[in-house]
């Protein structure tokens, strides 16, 4: 058993990462911003803590206090109040925090469409995609500079749907397709139970729901 910090478990990809995680045996704290998702989280018997990523020290004060083995990122999504996303200084934090608590691993989930993997996309998404994308390539580079043992994983686009076994992890960065989001927590899981994953960037897509042409090696974990 394991203890997980998980930051974005309120809904989609994060929100299933936990129950796996649970079924799996792993003690998880989850990070929430308001209490919309506490009542679901706690039956599944997930620990809630609230918090917001963007708050530096108290994501030192939560992470130091639970001196997890893994912290688990999933979030993103739309600038806060202040204009600020947390897809880059959210994910710093909890990273900065991750390190001085002296964490395992960190997973982090972010985007095809990043760095190497950009020419997976059309140019007009990259071009709709930009801001955001900018924002988690600073902190795929932030993670890979900390010195903690990390995993990102790059999923294509996200459908809700239930997973179809077909879903996938490689290294090959013009693979494009999409992947349930249960697809992407089941590949999240199996890599934090996996030293081959260990300092790794993959793209996750399902087999089934693949755009780009061509075959291509799969990681097997």
């Amino acid at each position: 058993m394991a203890r997980i910090f998980l930051a974005g478990a309120s809904r989609g990809v994060g929100r299933e990462v936990a129950r796996q995680l649970i079924i799996n045996g792993h003690q998880v704290s989850a990070l929430l911003r308001s209490d919309n998702a506490k009542d679901d989280l706690t039956a599944m018997k997930v620990d809630v803590v609230r918090g917001d990523a963007l708050n530096e020290e108290l994501m030192g004060q939560l992470i130091g206090q639970i001196s997890p083995d893994a912290v688990i990122s999933t979030i993103g999504g739309l600038p806060s109040d202040t204009g600020v996303r947390v897809d880059f200084l959210g994910n710093k934090h909890l990273v900065d925090a991750a390190v001085a608590a002296q964490a395992k691993r960190f997973i982090l989930v972010t985007s095809i469409g990043i760095g190497d993997s950009a020419q997976a996309l059309p140019p007009q998404a990259l071009e709709t995609l930009a801001p955001v994308l900018a924002e988690k390539e600073k902190a795929e580079a932030h993670l890979a500079n900390s010195g903690l043992t990390y995993t990102v994983i790059r999923p294509g686009g996200l459908v809700s749907q239930p997973a179809t076994d077909q879903e996938v992890l490689t290294e090959n960065t013009s693979v494009a397709g999409s992947i349930p989001r249960m697809g992407v927590a089941k590949l999240l899981v199996s890599c934090m139970e996996s030293d081959r994953a260990k300092n790794k960037i993959f793209s996750a897509i399902d087999r089934s729901m693949q755009r780009s042409t061509g075959d291509f090696e799969v990681v097997s974990l």
